[in-house]
């Protein structure tokens, strides 16, 4: 019998979001299902990888899809892909230096640590970050610059934890590597838009399975037929550390056709039940809340709790996490004093618990 108590585990309430840290999202019964089926099951693999990869491919309207083990997985075997062209020696020898156009080209204030720095996927896949730009601005023109004859793609990362301000965006990225033959790679990790960014020029999307499509642990790449076929391919090389089971392609698959008929949670839905939240952590001395949207302009929204009592917001967020069930919260802006509540994997009792939470901690 599985619990909490049998690994001596605490229950975490999940007010952070769809984070890694925290085992991302919670399954459906059908996905489940799904899992199950290939869990129970065999399979000739390379074709199980062919067949759910057409078939998730006419779902989003492109050329061509590849199931990989997560989004950091597809980021790595995105740019061995683009670096190797298929070569079959590349494949075997990914960091060979008879391949010298490795130069990734990644705005300045998209070479993030999302939980691990980008440029460690980018070198896991042979690659070599260039940065354009500055840490607040990039333009096509930053782009330009550094592009060189040893440049083998563009990677554009659509996140929240990139830099918003005065960077271009996705299709404007997208006409500089046009005009210079080069792929534009789209990391979309935690976007609840599988269409937009492949609309928009990208020649690979990759996506997170378990975040928005809250999936079973994966990642999904997505584009051009040829370019996916190269993705496909690193499972001979750097993909075989990354391999994902037969359970988790099929509920994977499940998941996406899941989300493309029934979508997410709308804002309007997330305001509405932040609202009686908002209004009680506002009786509590030493807080104020309001609603906010995401910071990267999704329609996602949260609770933002100002920390104006004796305690810091850090100290509130670590007495959060002390307790049994443990609250996660975000805590990016901690350093000036504000705490956010993501609510999308929280349920009404569970926001309850929060509120008498703060109460007992600001008391």
């Amino acid at each position: 019998m599985i619990s909490y108590q049998k690994f001596g585990l605490k229950e975490v309430i999940n007010a952070s979001g769809r984070m890694t840290i925290l085992g991302v999202s919670k399954v459906s019964e059908g996905v489940l299902a799904a899992q199950r089926f290939g869990g129970e099951h065999f399979f000739e693999m390379s074709e199980l990888s062919i067949q759910t990869g057409a078939y998730l491919a006419k779902l989003l309207q492109v050329e061509d899809t590849q199931i990989v083990s997560s989004a950091s997985a597809g980021i790595a075997q995105s740019v061995a892909a683009v670096i190797g062209q298929g070569d079959m020696y590349h494949t075997y020898h990914p960091y060979s230096e008879r391949f010298s156009q490795r130069e990734i080209v990644v705005p300045k204030g998209h070479n993030v640590d999302y939980g691990t720095p980008v440029e460690v996927m980018v070198a896991l896949g042979g690659g070599q970050v260039v940065e354009a730009g500055y840490a607040n601005m990039c333009s096509g023109e930053h782009l330009e610059q550094v592009i060189t004859e040893k440049t083998a793609a563009i990677l554009y990362i659509k996140s929240h934890h990139t830099v918003q301000k005065s960077m271009l965006n996705v299709e404007e990225a997208a006409k500089v590597a046009q005009a210079h033959q080069l792929p534009l790679i789209v990391d979309a990790a935690a976007e609840e838009d599988l269409f937009k960014y492949a609309k928009a020029g990208a020649d690979l999307v990759i996506y997170s399975g378990a975040k928005a499509i809250e999936g079973p642990s994966a990642g999904l790449v997505i584009g051009k037929k040829r370019l996916v076929e190269w993705v496909r391919l690193q499972s001979k090389g750097i993909g075989r550390a990354m391999k994902i089971g037969k359970d988790n392609i099929l509920g994977f698959t499940q998941a996406v056709e899941d989300y493309l008929q029934q979508g997410s949670e709308s804002g309007e839905a997330m305001k509405t039940r932040l609202a009686p939240f908002v209004a009680a952590v506002n009786q509590i001395p030493g807080l104020s809340a309001a609603i906010v949207q995401d910071s990267a302009g999704r329609d996602i929204y949260r609770g933002s709790v100002k920390v104006q009592g004796e305690k810091t917001a850090r100290q509130v967020i670590e007495e959060l996490k002390a307790e049994n069930p443990a609250v996660y919260t975000r805590e990016y802006q901690a350093n000036v004093g504000i705490i956010e509540f993501d609510i999308r994997s929280v349920n009404q009792a569970e926001m309850e618990k929060i509120i008498q939470r703060l109460e007992a901690i600001m008391a």
